[in-house]
């Protein structure tokens, strides 16, 4: 991977539909992996992966914070996309954490602490043991500061090939691909280590 022309291949991609994005991708990985949270419209990128690739290992990080209506949507999608879910979750329990810190305001010393506990352990935790050379996202432009200024894409701070195939994409045009594929969304998803949605989580940056 290190030897891609990134600047060359996002000019290439950028016409290309997902499909096309994801096919070219699957061509040059050895071990590919799609990870999710199950927030909105992340039904595009699990449905996308695997129309092309039925058996691609999805990661799901589970904060153990999701609503209700968030486990019953990913349930839903496991079932009727048949995903290959590989779940992880963190070391210490919600209720635990709940009585020792609470959820931790972005201010707060703890939130570090609460940040690495919940989604950055669990998630390195996943790629330490399934390895991956190419990470499909559903990263799209204008998300966050640092997300407009990647592409199509990129080089993570791991060295993975990370994929975003949606990544000029507007809700409007997500909400057309779910109607016309007939995908539920779901959108009281609630992130704890986030004060504001246009916050960076701390797995991409």
């Amino acid at each position: 991977m290190k030897n891609l022309n990134i600047e060359q291949l996002n000019k290439d991609l950028q016409g290309k539909s997902p499909a096309e994005i994801i096919s070219w991708a699957l061509s040059i990985a050895k071990n590919p992996v799609v990870t999710t949270n199950f927030r909105p419209y992340e039904v595009a990128i699990l449905n996308a992966c695997t129309q092309v690739d039925k058996n691609l290992k999805v990661i799901w990080c589970d904060t153990g914070y999701n609503t209700l209506q968030t486990y019953a949507h990913a349930n839903e999608l496991i079932e009727t996309l048949r995903l290959n879910v590989y779940l992880y979750v963190p070391k210490q329990t919600t209720a635990y954490r709940d009585a020792t810190m609470g959820i931790p305001q972005i201010d707060d010393p703890k939130h570090t602490i609460f940040t690495e506990q919940v989604k950055l352990e669990p998630f390195n935790r996943a790629m330490r043991e399934h390895k991956p050379d190419v990470w499909f996202t559903n990263l799209r432009k204008g998300q966050t500061a640092f997300r407009s200024s990647i592409d199509i894409v990129s080089i993570s701070k791991d060295g993975l090939l990370k994929v975003s195939p949606f990544y000029y994409w507007s809700d409007a045009e997500l909400d057309t691909y779910l109607t016309e594929h007939n995908l539920p969304n779901e959108f009281t998803y609630f992130d704890p280590t986030k004060v504001l949605e246009n916050r960076e989580c701390g797995l991409h940056s």
